[in-house]
């Protein structure tokens, strides 16, 4: 068994040759640019046929309270519990059902009418072609348990405004363009409709909360900066106009409440003060009433300096710790006892209580006269200075109810975009064109990864096998092997013959000079051409290099030994019977089973009738007697075999056989089948005397790399 030597190159093949990668997208440059046009083409159908979205925006400002109201009966405490609204929360009361309710309800939100097209393409094209259909429905009501259920409404008579009201192919009312139709817990009224006969539309009824949750998941707000009050409100959808209309109604419904809310604190305010006001004009009559008696049976009592002076002290107290009580009723609604201003105002009236117990002990000391004079003016005075006060908050709170404005101020109106904000035509067209760069450029790269197939001789040498030939891919071979399918083919279909000067025939020319030294140290003029798996074109090396062979005056005989599949029989427009097989099993003799063709000096044996056990036969001593005895009348013997990786038949005929050649096919036959089948020839005993490399194509890169073959090979 010959020894052989590897080659180990310096580069090994993790290393990546970026001039390969190069060269193997320039070898698929036209499936590169097939694909990214079919990607570009698909991009400019999506842009086109996509349906336009539009924007509508509004800007409005949260502006900080006044301390008008009744946040100035809290004095220069106000600073302290004044509680401002932050944008965060204004945005969740935008969104609320209490604020977006309204806008369902004037708009009819929950009944939606839209036209039904063809999936995908139906909406884009009737867009483009100006033919889209309308329909406004105004009034909808459906029955609890169709609520949800998509209705079909089928228009019957374009002209009159006819139509069909449907669910599940049942028609559950008819009715005209502007009428209101009642029927089974359904009411309905169409007031536009724009569409021609037997067009539809689809109409879903849903519930309220549902309307208010999709109007919800297409609005966007945020606040613009940060804490700056300003909030930025904007809705998408297809129709410009019903956009601006829709979120300029949530700005008024939003403004609108926040008024209703400021004035509700000043209505609270006064409905208080007002409940309070005859009581406090009770205690006053009573209490002039009290002092008047008084003075009455004691005649005329006048108060000492000292005590009128204590009378004043004790009524400015009292009017502190009433305008205390005013406040801690205002802020025991916002703040717990333990916040800070609460405290504050604890501790205030603590001082006056304290200052009110003091001057009461200094009054004990006054004449019981005097001391009773005192009291009954004190609480006159009070409870005048009190009702004074309450009436004068009366007039303050019905000007500031009057007057509410609200801290909401709408700095831009709703306004919606001329030009679409979607899609993005241009965008979508390059990213899809890039897209499909990008597949076509992984596709190829990716199969160049999985793909080992030998495309030059180096690569064959690395494994230590000699390269008798590199032929070239014939385009005219391509029209011959098309030919020879048809079963009716009666003349010569050879390359050699057809085209002489066809480079690959040059290069089988080349392999004809090359063979003649090699096979000088042979046992015999035998050639057996064989190859890994099918397909690679061991015949048309085989037939051809016969018709070269013998246009140099050598008496050549081609054998076709593929006995399961061969197809040398069609080349030279000859039948398959009496051939190989019938010889080998007796039925015909030697004279019989060679067959002469119309290329000068070369005969042929074709592979006779497909037998059940073609190995058997070649393994009869017979084959080897009859390849000994046709070996001394001819030149050369060229013996075509089935693939040395498809069956065991190769072998047998390389025993008897004194040179063999491989036939490998470019960027097909991989490394590794070709070390697989000369494994299998040596274990044969069979040397491999060289490598044909067939079908070579001239390409920008050097392979495309490693794919898998199925060897199986069955007979026909």
């Amino acid at each position: 068994m010959a020894n052989h030597t590897i080659s180990s190159p310096a580069s090994t093949d993790d290393e990546i040759d970026l001039g390969k990668l190069f060269g193997v997208l320039i070898d698929a440059k036209w499936f590169i640019i097939g694909i990214t046009l079919f990607f570009a083409t698909i991009g400019i159908a999506v842009a086109l046929l996509s349906t336009p979205i539009y924007k509508a925006d509004a800007l409005i400002q949260i502006e900080q309270k006044s301390s008008g109201g009744v946040s100035a009966m809290v004095g220069d405490m106000g600073d302290l519990f004044a509680a401002e609204s932050s944008a965060t929360t204004e945005i969740e009361i935008i969104k609320s059902r209490m604020i977006l309710g309204d806008t369902v309800d004037k708009f009819n939100l929950t009944t939606i009418a839209t036209p039904t097209y063809l999936p995908y393409v139906g909406k884009g094209l009737a867009r483009i072609n100006s033919t889209q259909d309308y329909i406004s429905v105004p009034t909808f009501e459906v029955p609890r348990t169709a609520q949800g259920l998509e209705h079909h409404l089928v228009v019957t008579d374009a002209d009159k405004g006819a139509f069909d009201l449907m669910i599940k192919d049942q028609t559950v009312l008819s009715g005209v363009v502007g009428q209101t139709i009642e029927k089974d817990g359904y009411r309905l009224k169409v007031s536009e409709l724009v569409a021609q006969n037997k067009d539809e539309f689809s109409i879903v009824k849903i519930s309220r909360l549902d309307a208010v949750n999709q109007l919800a998941s297409k609005l966007t707000i945020s606040e613009r900066g940060t804490k700056t009050g300003i909030i930025s409100l904007s809705i998408e959808g297809e129709f410009p106009e019903r956009n601006q209309q829709v979120l300029n109604e949530v700005v008024q419904s939003y403004f609108l409440q926040n008024v209703r809310r400021n004035s509700a604190e000043a209505e609270q305010s006064l409905n208080f003060l007002e409940k309070h006001l005859p009581e406090i004009k009770v205690k006053l009559n009573g209490s002039e009433d009290v002092l008047n008696v008084f003075r009455q049976e004691n005649e005329s009592i006048d108060l000492n300096l000292e005590a009128q002076s204590t009378l004043k002290v004790m009524v400015a107290l009292e009017a502190q710790l009433n305008e205390l009580t005013f406040k801690e009723s205002e802020i025991s609604q916002k703040f717990t006892h333990d916040h800070p201003a609460y405290k504050s105002l604890l501790d205030k009236r603590k001082t006056l209580l304290q200052e009110k117990a003091r001057l009461n002990r200094q009054v004990q000391k006054l004449p019981k006269t005097q001391r009773e004079v005192l009291r009954m003016t004190r609480d006159v005075e009070v409870n005048q200075q009190i009702y004074i006060q309450l009436l004068n908050k009366v007039q303050e709170l019905n000007i500031i109810k009057a007057g509410t404005v609200g801290n909401v101020r709408i700095i831009d109106s709703a306004q919606s975009y001329a030009v679409p904000i979607k899609p993005r035509k241009p965008l979508i067209v390059v990213l899809a064109t890039l897209l499909g760069g990008m597949v076509a450029v992984a596709f190829v790269l990716v199969k160049t990864a999985f793909h080992r197939g030998v495309t030059s001789p180096d690569e064959i040498e690395q494994i230590g096998i000699s390269v008798y030939a590199s032929v070239p891919k014939s385009v005219q071979q391509l029209d011959i092997a098309n030919k020879l399918k048809r079963k009716d083919n009666k003349s010569l279909r050879l390359l050699a013959e057809e085209n002489p000067a066809d480079l690959a025939i040059e290069s089988l020319r080349g392999l004809r000079t090359s063979l003649h030294f090699a096979m000088m140290e042979a046992k015999n003029n035998v050639l057996m051409i064989s190859g890994p798996a099918p397909s690679i074109g061991k015949t048309f090396v085989s037939t051809n290099f016969a018709a070269v062979a013998a246009k140099t005056g050598q008496k050549v005989l081609l054998i076709d030994a593929d006995m399961r599949k061969g197809y040398l029989q069609q080349c030279f427009g000859l039948t398959a019977d009496n051939g190989l097989s019938d010889f080998l099993s007796g039925k015909i003799d030697l004279d019989t089973v060679i067959k002469p063709t119309k290329v000068e000096n070369l005969n042929i044996i074709t592979r006779g009738q497909t037998p059940p056990n073609p190995s058997e036969l070649l393994m009869h001593p017979r084959f080897a007697e009859f390849v000994e005895k046709v070996s001394h009348e001819y030149d050369l013997v060229i013996i075509d075999t089935p693939p040395i990786l498809a069956v065991t038949d190769p072998s047998i005929v390389g025993t008897i056989a004194g040179t063999t050649l491989m036939v490998a096919r470019f960027e097909q036959t991989t490394s590794k089948e070709l070390e697989v089948a000369r494994s299998r020839f040596e274990q044969s005993g069979v040397e491999v005397k060289g490598i044909i490399l067939n079908a070579i194509e001239k390409k920008a890169a050097s392979s495309y790399g490693y794919g898998y073959y199925n060897y199986a090979y069955k007979s026909e």
